[in-house]
């Protein structure tokens, strides 16, 4: 599929432009369609892409536009859907609308058309797993559901054995069992049914990736659901130490946006992808504390990670993505987490609009009840706010 004319919904975000970038520098002809909305983008970009987006042509509106979609689709070979909304807010009709209907929408123009779109990419997360995949030493393997608000206001950190519950150990999870916890995660799991189901009935070959973590340049600073890297990275560099929920031993397979973008161009070029379902993860396991200390160091500051015993309602303990099926078509992680975090470091450096932005997300999340405090309880049975 060299050489012909991709469309990437979503194309002037994180993800989203650094794989413009790869198939540019491909030879695929490209076409971006976004509508530019903060907190991912600036609130004055007025239907402007940023300037980091390369020479490729620019539609800007929203992909539940029907009009502005099929316009956006002529003379397509190919679609990358990025197109995506993400939040801790309660608005949950508005994830299932853009995520799910917009993704509906995208298979309905192709079919009912008769457009001869020869791959569709789907952008899903690693969310849709919740904990994932767990191992009890007593009881054997286990998918469990959220942690309890109980134990979690308690500190009670670790996820339970369903049956004994004793603490369960986390392992590497595969594409084979998923248990979404939250409206984004429903929202993304609905979209890969619609991409691959609807794809194999109309014969429109079809890809969904489960990325993990995804770290690097152009990761928005406004953004309170853009993650760890983020929000330890603008306060390292104000001075200020990062501030680490729950205990910090939390891990996650953090991964680079440019293996991301490697992943994607792949699974378009390969028809060993079509119709599947692939993790995109780093294949390392990495605590948020460690994370933390990496930063700091990037930083140049003499910091200290605080904890202060907080959390988030919904998040997950631990989560590991299995690259087995991906890394089987000859994919596989290059960059190395240090050097992805002294890259995003020194991009964020450059920045004219860095600022730490912790205390207005932090705000929000508490405004919203999702960031809360945790008490400690001594061993005389007394109970102290935070750790």
């Amino acid at each position: 599929m060299a050489g012909g004319r991709i469309l990437v919904t979503g194309g002037a975000g994180f993800i989203g432009s650094h794989t413009v970038d790869l198939l540019v520098a491909r030879g695929y002809d490209v076409r971006v369609l976004d509508s530019l909305e903060p907190p991912v983008h600036p609130a004055d970009a007025r239907g402007r892409p940023p300037a980091y987006l390369p020479d490729v042509e620019f539609l800007g509106g929203s992909v539940l536009n029907r009009d502005l979609l099929r316009h956006a689709l002529e003379g397509v070979d190919a679609v990358f859907h990025f197109a995506a909304y993400q939040d801790y807010l309660t608005d949950f009709s508005r994830f299932f609308s853009v995520n799910a209907a917009g993704t509906a929408l995208l298979y309905e123009l192709i079919v009912n058309e008769r457009l001869p779109i020869r791959k569709v990419v789907v952008a899903s997360s690693q969310i849709v797993y919740g904990e994932g995949r767990h191992r009890c030493p007593r009881d054997g393997v286990q998918y469990p559901g959220q942690r309890l608000e109980s134990q979690l206001a308690r500190q009670d950190w670790e996820v339970h054995c369903s049956v004994c519950q004793t603490p369960t150990e986390p392992g590497w999870t595969d594409e084979s069992v998923v248990n979404p916890h939250n409206s984004y995660a429903i929202a993304k799991r609905a979209q890969e049914e619609i991409a691959i189901k609807l794809g194999q009935r109309y014969g429109i070959p079809s890809v969904a990736l489960r990325y993990s973590i995804v770290q690097g340049p152009r990761q928005s600073f406004r953004n309170a659901y853009s993650g760890a890297l983020r929000s330890f990275a603008v306060r390292a560099l104000a001075g200020r130490p990062p501030l680490v929920y729950e205990d910090g031993a939390q891990l996650r397979d953090y991964v680079s946006v440019h293996d991301i973008a490697r992943a994607n161009v792949l699974v378009l070029e390969d028809p060993r992808a079509d119709y599947r379902v692939f993790n995109v993860g780093g294949a390392r396991a990495i605590s948020v504390r460690q994370l933390a200390r990496l930063v700091i160091e990037a930083s140049g500051n003499d910091l200290e990670p605080e904890v202060p015993g907080l959390y988030r309602v919904g998040d997950m303990r631990h989560i590991l993505s299995d690259v087995a099926s991906l890394r089987a078509l000859g994919w596989e992680p290059t960059r190395g987490q240090a050097e992805i975090v002294r890259e995003y470091v020194a991009w964020a450096r450059e920045q004219p609009d860095l600022r730490d932005t912790y205390s207005e997300a932090a705000a929000r999340m508490r405004a919203m009840g999702v960031l809360r405090e945790s008490v400690a309880v001594g061993a005389n049975g007394s109970a102290n706010r935070g750790s």
